[in-house]
């Protein structure tokens, strides 16, 4: 669906009718509870559903109804993401607070990681209640604070197209033991530690385990660093995480899914499958 976004986002009447079409494809509203699409109009933009009576709004029980933005509040930070704006340009340009830019930034890679091949099952495990993510609900956890089991994930490239493996079995310790008994190459990009190629993953990579961040010294003289790849997935993502300084092993996962989306629709505009993955539910984790 191209459109002019700026059109759309003159006024909350238009943002929001845009935001009907990617909630509602058919034109039939849908109860975020049963799946009902019937629903008998109430006052203030609520409805109730015909089947099971759920009071309802447009975003309830989607990724963009837990933010507590406007319709074109969002149409406008959709954009700002898509043009990859940091969460201070988005509150600025916006006049938000930076918390609630940031929630909202969030909330979007959020929404992309669900739609990823394994995403629900990494938000369903452990790392998404690292993330923040539990049941429908997404609660508020400091970016810089620390994981209690730092994950490893494996990139994997296939026809053009990358695909991010987060392997729940595998440790940085395990890295480190490739790396002093197997010689498997190591390289650090600031918290952000990533190797040579390991059986069919092109690169293993890992943010804020301390026992790299320790013995990297060690890592460094003991194997050859990683040689440069100029083209593929990580020299992608390489250049793009060099722009945000001082990435947390939290805020981790999150930037690696955002940036698997991108690279794999790098010749489209993202912005519609932004919009159609936020108006998409919350999958139920609980």
């Amino acid at each position: 669906m191209a459109f002019d976004i700026d059109r759309h986002a003159r006024s909350e009447a238009g943002a929001r009718r845009l935001l009907e079409k990617y909630c509602w494809p058919d034109g039939l509203p849908v109860c975020p509870r049963c799946g009902n699409k019937k629903a008998y109009a109430l006052a203030e933009g609520r409805l109730r559903c015909a089947g099971c009576r759920y009071t309802y709004r447009l975003l309830t029980g989607r990724f963009a109804g837990l933010a507590g933005l406007t319709a074109r509040q969002w149409l406008r930070l959709a954009a700002l993401f898509a043009a990859e704006e940091t969460a201070h340009a988005m509150a600025a340009a916006l006049d938000l607070a930076y918390n609630t830019a940031y929630k909202a930034a969030t909330l979007i890679r959020l929404a992309l990681l669900a739609e990823s091949l394994d995403g629900v099952a990494v938000l369903r495990g452990r790392l998404g209640s690292e993330l923040g993510f539990s049941g429908k609900t997404l609660r508020p956890v400091p970016a810089d604070a620390p994981l209690t089991a730092v994950p490893v994930f494996g990139i994997l490239e296939r026809g053009g197209m990358v695909f991010i493996d987060y392997l729940p079995d595998m440790t940085p310790e395990d890295l480190l033991h490739y790396n002093l008994h197997f010689s498997l190459p190591l390289s650090r990009l600031g918290a952000i530690v990533y190797s040579d190629r390991y059986q069919r993953y092109a690169t293993l990579v890992t943010c804020g385990a301390e026992v790299l961040s320790r013995r990297f010294v060690e890592v460094a003289g003991r194997a050859p660093s990683v040689e440069p790849s100029r083209e593929g997935f990580w020299p992608y993502a390489r250049e793009r995480l060099a722009r945000f300084h001082g990435v947390t092993a939290r805020k981790f996962p999150l930037y690696l899914k955002e940036l698997e989306f991108r690279y794999n629709h790098r010749d489209e505009d993202i912005l519609p499958i932004l919009l159609t993955n936020i108006c998409a539910f919350v999958p139920d984790l609980a």
